[in-house]
């Protein structure tokens, strides 16, 4: 009698996150797609601001010299706008993305190991010591190096051995420690304008933004991303568990280290640029994961687009709801984001019935 040939496990029925057939082919235009939109919303930010410019003026100052003030304005203002806003929001998208997949948590975000508040830390501290009076790059250098010392501390604490939930743990401790800190501060703070500095900080905002701070975060962001990406193959098999994970070939403890550094070399430079800015990371996977089915491979390339559009588009919405005091970019995206928060408890709510 003839028996039928088992499916390879990546073929099989069962296994919804290893079948790509099963998800709608339309779903692999989706980063096409994204990349078009994301194109456009650049291009937006070029042009949309306290001096809209059209395309032809902007061409004409840019390329051909001829108006030395939209030149100006373009190199020094929204050139390194625009590049950050897209940079950061790719950052925040896919961090939250591969949390979310290796956590195996739809809460998961790119704070929960610590980073995002060391970073603000960082940050704050330079505030205070009052290095940032004493050269720009202050505040980006001193976040990027609170958001390391915090993952060094987690990774440290947590151990080599440490499962996903003392790895949260180690990030929810560290993380309070961080605000503390934080807080600290404003209650030392010398002067009131000096805390509302802060507290302005905080907030997060692209403005002011040089192409100095694009070029001290991107050398560090890039690699972040590389560790990120390369990770996508081990998620799909951590969709199954743990154990299935392993049997599959994958160093799981290999895969913690890549994550756990490519998340601080990501998160760590921006919000060390932008300050804090909450929700995009939650928001975008959750968003996207519909149309592109629940393969949290497919995931990140998407959500890190899909979170430079909406960091892009939050910017720009800034800027033109903005009067005599600027919004802050936090602000912003805190507002989107919450409502969604909500939404997405009473549907889990909803689902546990």
């Amino acid at each position: 009698m003839q028996t039928e040939t088992p499916l390879p496990s990546s073929e099989h029925p069962t296994h919804p996150a290893f079948n790509g057939d099963a998800i709608d082919r339309k779903s692999r235009c989706w980063p096409t797609v994204l990349l078009v939109l994301l194109a456009i919303s650049f291009l937006f930010s070029m042009l949309v601001g306290s001096v809209f410019l059209t395309p032809q003026r902007l061409v004409e100052g840019v390329v051909f010299g001829q108006d030395s003030i939209v030149k100006l304005i373009f190199w020094e203002i929204r050139l390194p706008r625009a590049l950050l806003g897209v940079f950061v929001g790719f950052s925040l998208g896919l961090t939250g993305a591969v949390m979310q997949g290796y956590m195996r948590n739809p809460l998961a975000d790119p704070g929960v190991l610590g980073v995002s508040t060391g970073a603000a830390m960082g940050a704050v501290l330079m505030f205070y010591l009052g290095a940032a009076n004493l050269f720009a790059l202050a505040l980006p250098l001193g976040g990027i190096l609170g958001g390391f010392v915090i993952i060094v501390m987690v990774v440290t604490i947590a151990g080599r051995e440490a499962s996903v939930q003392t790895l949260i743990l180690a990030g929810i401790a560290f993380s309070s420690l961080a605000s503390s800190i934080i807080s600290l501060v404003l209650n030392l703070s010398p002067n009131p304008h000096a805390a509302m500095d802060i507290v302005f900080w905080l907030m997060g905002s692209l403005s002011d933004r040089n192409l100095q701070h694009v070029w001290l975060t991107l050398p560090l962001m890039i690699p972040g991303w590389l560790l990120l990406l390369v990770s996508a193959r081990a998620l799909r098999a951590l969709s199954l568990g743990e154990e299935t994970a392993a049997s599959l070939g994958f160093n799981l403890r290999r895969v913690r280290s890549m994550i756990i550094l490519g998340s601080s070399l990501a998160v760590g430079p921006a919000i060390a640029v932008s300050g804090s800015i909450g929700f995009v990371g939650l928001i975008v996977p959750h968003v996207m994961r519909p149309l592109i089915g629940n393969d949290p491979a497919r995931l990140l390339w998407v959500s890190g687009l899909a979170g430079a559009i909406l960091l892009t588009w939050s910017d720009l919405a800034v800027r033109l709801i903005s009067g005599t005091v600027e919004i802050k970019l936090g602000v912003i995206t805190a507002l989107v984001g919450a409502p969604f928060f909500f939404f997405l408890l009473f549907r889990m709510r909803k689902e546990a019935i």
